[in-house]
């Protein structure tokens, strides 16, 4: 039973819950764009701008589990201040140091913020909201999710016109602070009176789990999917699953369930959240290279040019619970995973050459197929758990979007990486030197500043093959991932509960 105490009009709650849920989607983005400039003041090298990034995908992705177990139990709204309040902490403290290893320090301490921050947002919309609100406010979710990568670009670009990169932390730390002064008199005071116990043992070992996946996925593309450091972590990962399945299963009152993973329902939503954010941060991650590095777009212009995007995606999440409310899960599902895929076929045909419109062809079936695709999978991972564990359902359908974000940028990147680097090996002039080949197979970056001249011309059409191949993998994985959810997923949210407490009785 849940027991909810109200602060504030019901109107308010949303924009603050919305406003709390970008600042922790956009962290990533917004810094993307201003690594040049932290690497230059801070003499960070290529490794360490990579963990100045990842340290806080790292934790956030490790602790979503436990935070939204511990949101369930101890209440939300101080779980969301306390979440805001670090976040600001990492963020004001990013902006005052000068070296890599500080930055990436608290990056960490942001990251942990974050992790408070994420799966409560999206457990006080499904307890503070109505079943007629809810799937407008949940629309709304879905549509900031998604659309917040879009929302740091434009702001971190404003920014470094005429500010330092310290700028992008500081703004990153008042938007944290003024949420949180207004979600302590807006949220309500919600917690289940019924939830269970944090479990403690099944939190530590889903987080390492969790985080071992994800720094494998992180250092392979580097180190080399059979490094030592590689396999180590993934063998930690692994290793931490198999315990923490052993244990949930004997477990009086586990975290979350594993026996929900044989709900169509459950399994469908996280497969199909998994393989959505896989392919939208790696096309996030590869377009902006093409938009800044091929056709010479300014970060500010570059994050312009994503725009229209975001408009679709958050435009059409406030319809799509509506859409699956009428006509189930199933066909909005399909269709929005089949417009992703449309969509970056038409990016992989994208040559030196094009123009923006064709880029826009392709950015706006994401768009709108992320926002359909988004909603019933969302819909059904909530509908699986219980009113007193919507704190782990929340957490569960952050940490697939994490997870796959993260394999999203590591795996296609590689793909883009190794069609790139074997495109100027077989097509370099031969008479420069071996270092500068070398050199330009570091990044498309790299080729450019050393001459715009034939290296520069074959590294740019390396750079847009392997671009292609990466557009072209992630085609496929969506086509395999839509026959899957056609035949497995359920067609109402209805389904997927009773199948859910059939399941867990059993």
């Amino acid at each position: 039973m849940s027991s909810v105490r109200t602060t504030a009009p019901s109107r308010f709650i949303l924009p603050v819950v919305l406003v709390a849920l970008a600042v922790v989607v956009s962290a990533v983005p917004s810094l993307n764009v201003a690594l040049p400039g932290l690497a230059r003041d801070t003499g960070a090298d290529q490794t360490q701008l990579q963990w100045i990034v990842d340290a806080y995908a790292l934790v956030f992705a490790g602790l979503l589990l436990p935070a939204g177990a511990i949101g369930d139990r101890f209440g939300r709204k101080p779980v969301l201040v306390v979440g805001l309040a670090v976040f600001a902490l990492g963020a004001f403290c990013a902006a005052a140091v000068d070296s890599p290893e500080a930055v990436i320090a608290c990056r960490g301490v942001s990251g942990v913020g974050a992790a408070l921050v994420m799966p409560t947002t999206l457990s006080i919309i499904t307890s503070s909201f109505s079943a007629a609100e809810r799937g407008k406010a949940v629309g709304a979710w879905i549509g900031v999710a998604g659309a917040g990568a879009v929302f740091g670009l434009l702001t971190s670009g404003l920014l470094l016109e005429w500010f330092a990169w310290p700028s992008v932390f500081v703004f990153g730390g008042l938007l944290a602070a003024l949420t949180l002064a207004a979600a302590v008199f807006v949220i309500p005071d919600s917690r289940e009176a019924g939830a269970p116990r944090i479990d403690s043992v099944g939190g530590l070992l889903s987080s390492l789990a969790l985080a071992g996946i994800v720094y494998a996925t992180i250092e392979g593309p580097h180190r080399g999917w059979t490094d030592p450091v590689t396999l180590g972590g993934y063998g930690l990962g692994l290793v931490c699953a198999v315990l923490w399945l052993a244990w949930s299963l004997r477990a009086a009152e586990p975290m979350l369930d594993p026996r929900l993973l044989r709900v169509r329902g459950f399994a469908a939503g996280v497969l199909s959240i998994t393989v959505q954010f896989f392919v939208f941060f790696g096309m996030v991650f590869i377009v902006l290279q093409y938009l800044q590095l091929v056709l010479g777009y300014t970060a500010l212009e570059a994050g312009l040019a994503m725009t229209p995007m975001g408009l679709v995606l958050g435009g059409v999440s406030r319809r799509a619970p509506h859409l699956v409310a009428r006509v189930g899960g199933r066909i909005p599902a399909v269709v929005g995973l089949l417009l992703i895929a449309a969509g970056v076929l038409v990016l992989a045909g994208l040559d030196a050459g094009s123009s923006y419109w064709l880029v826009l062809a392709g950015l706006l079936p994401v768009g709108a197929g992320m926002a359909l695709a988004t909603a019933p999978a969302t819909t059904s991972i909530v509908a699986a758990l219980p009113g007193r564990k919507q704190g782990v359902a929340s957490a569960v359908n952050d940490a697939a979007r994490e997870v796959g974000g993260t394999l999203g940028i590591a795996v296609l990147g590689s793909v883009l990486n190794d069609g790139y680097r074997q495109g100027v090996a077989d097509h370099a002039p031969p008479q420069l030197p071996d270092g500068a080949v070398h050199a330009a197979q570091e990044s498309l970056a790299v080729a450019l500043r050393l001459g715009e001249g034939q290296l520069g011309r074959v590294a740019v059409e390396a750079f847009v093959d392997g671009y292609g191949m990466a557009y072209l993998t992630s085609a496929g994985v969506l086509a395999v991932t839509a026959v899957a959810i056609s035949a497995l997923g359920p067609k109402r949210a209805a389904e997927t509960e009773a199948e859910a407490a059939e399941s867990t009785v059993s």
